[in-house]
């Protein structure tokens, strides 16, 4: 459900289909947005592609390394 096109708003990762991308869409559940206010905004978009933004995002955060700084 998410890809990555580099023709598309410069290769960030996007719902399939949609020029919405998963940075905005995370965002704005961020900002308060429930899952009913998007879909009703964005009726082209499914629960199953904010689901997927949001395991997108879980796993990008999962694969980070974090590595302490010696001062």
């Amino acid at each position: 459900r998410i890809v990555i096109d580099p023709e598309v708003l410069v290769g960030k990762p996007v719902v399939k289909g949609t020029r919405l991308a998963v940075e905005f869409l995370i965002d704005l559940l961020a900002q308060g947005w429930s899952e009913a206010d998007i879909l009703r905004s964005y009726p082209t978009l499914t629960a199953a592609d904010i689901h997927a933004c949001l395991q997108y995002a879980s796993e990008r955060l999962r694969a980070e390394k974090v590595y302490p700084l010696h001062l």
